[in-house]
């Protein structure tokens, strides 16, 4: 008998990928799928941040790294943060990981305890609650709907605290919302975190650059927070890397010294080659980066006016990153040849087999009655989409 550990047991699998899967199933058996469920930009990676690469190889980059990444890469990474936040870490500082989502966890495994509580704004990207399960801590989840934009009051934050409160993971821009809180906003959160000096926090803004608000404070950039602030960035969305996998944190010492003994001894180091590529994107020409921002702008104005056309679709306008988060409570209990609508899981199943449109639930990032689309796709496949959603959803009695 194959026995496997609770610790794994507990976790569920990513809805994310489940659905991408999905759909992926669905087109190899020649079924025209729109697939809106993930969240990975459709960009080429720039070229020259390619070319470094090839350099890499050709230069013989293709050896293990010091574990935390190479240093001119963790310099490039603490002059990158100096130059578009203004924030101030050593290179010493910087620990480059195989994506965020390691980065991520590392900073988790590294800070949470057993029986610790973590708070977790809600809805929230699919990974914080298992990686949370995983370092056997306890979820305090936080709901912030969208009559407040997705986006949690400090007056919400200081209930949620308790003495077991050890840390709190925010994401802005947030997936799968897209909302973005402002420097006002995140000075009331920090007014709360100051006045309870055992929480850390993780500020994950891997979608900084993908930000339509003409501004971006991080929350390293609070001095009363800075020396408890872990910063989680990486190239995967700014530079349509994700498949180079090179995320990084940006913390106090002891948190980095802690996050790269815990990768010393089940990863090492990140590609090689992959952080000569990161190395490139940092130091190369920034221009890239803004037309892919404009890009996804322009497509967010296109679906947010699109999906405001549909009843019963409960649409804000999203400030960053490339998702929309409607309600669609409106549509549960609803039916089609005899199936019920129930929840928001059932939905986004029928948007897949009946309107051939692949989303996620938002029950798979802890509020359910929502649907995530990502707009990180064409403008025709937008077009389409959300012409097949409006189309299946009518056929709902």
């Amino acid at each position: 008998m194959n026995r496997i550990s609770t610790r794994v047991e507990s976790l569920s699998p990513s809805q994310t990928l489940a659905m991408s899967q999905k759909s992926a199933e669905l087109k190899a058996a020649g079924v025209d799928v729109i697939n809106l469920s993930v969240g990975e930009p459709d960009f080429n990676t720039p070229a020259h941040i390619k070319e470094a690469a090839k350099r890499a190889i050709d230069d013989n980059f293709t050896f293990y790294t010091p574990v935390p990444g190479y240093m001119s890469l963790r310099k490039a990474i603490a002059d990158n943060l100096k130059a578009t936040d203004g924030v101030d870490f050593a290179p010493e500082q910087i620990v480059v990981s195989n994506g965020a989502k390691q980065a991520l966890c590392n900073a988790v495994l590294a800070l949470v305890n057993p029986g610790d509580e973590v708070i977790i704004p809600t809805p929230a990207w699919v990974s914080y609650v298992e990686m949370v399960k995983l370092a056997e801590g306890t979820n305090v989840l936080v709901p912030a709907g969208i009559e407040q934009d997705f986006k949690i009051t400090p007056a919400q934050l200081e209930a949620a605290i308790t003495p077991r409160t050890r840390l709190m993971i925010l994401c802005s821009p947030s997936n799968p919302t897209g909302s973005v809180y402002s420097h006002q906003e995140l000075q009331g959160l920090v007014d709360v975190i100051s006045r309870h000096p055992q929480i850390t926090v993780i500020a994950d803004e891997i979608y900084q650059h993908i930000n339509f608000t003409g501004s971006f404070t991080s929350l390293s950039a609070f001095p009363e927070i800075a020396d408890r602030t872990v910063v989680i960035n990486g190239v995967s969305k700014a530079y349509a890397m994700t498949g180079w996998r090179i995320g990084f944190i940006a913390a106090p010492l002891p948190i980095a010294k802690a996050c790269s003994k815990l990768q010393s001894q089940y990863t090492s180091n990140p590609s090689s080659v992959a952080q000569k590529a990161a190395e490139a994107a940092y130091l190369g020409p920034q221009d890239c980066v803004e037309e892919m921002r404009k890009a996804f702008e322009r497509r967010r104005d296109l679906v947010v006016s699109l999906a405001r056309e549909i009843p019963g679709l409960n649409v804000n306008c999203p400030q960053g990153a490339f998702y929309l988060f409607p309600e669609v409570s409106s549509y549960l209990g609803k039916s089609f040849n005899g199936k019920t609508i129930a929840t928001d899981s059932d939905l986004a199943m029928y948007l897949l087999e009946e309107g051939h449109v692949a989303t996620v639930a938002g029950s798979a990032f802890c509020l359910p009655g929502y649907i995530r689309l990502s707009y990180a796709t064409s403008d025709d496949n937008i077009r389409e989409a959300m012409r097949r959603i409006a189309e299946a959803l009518s056929r709902l009695k």
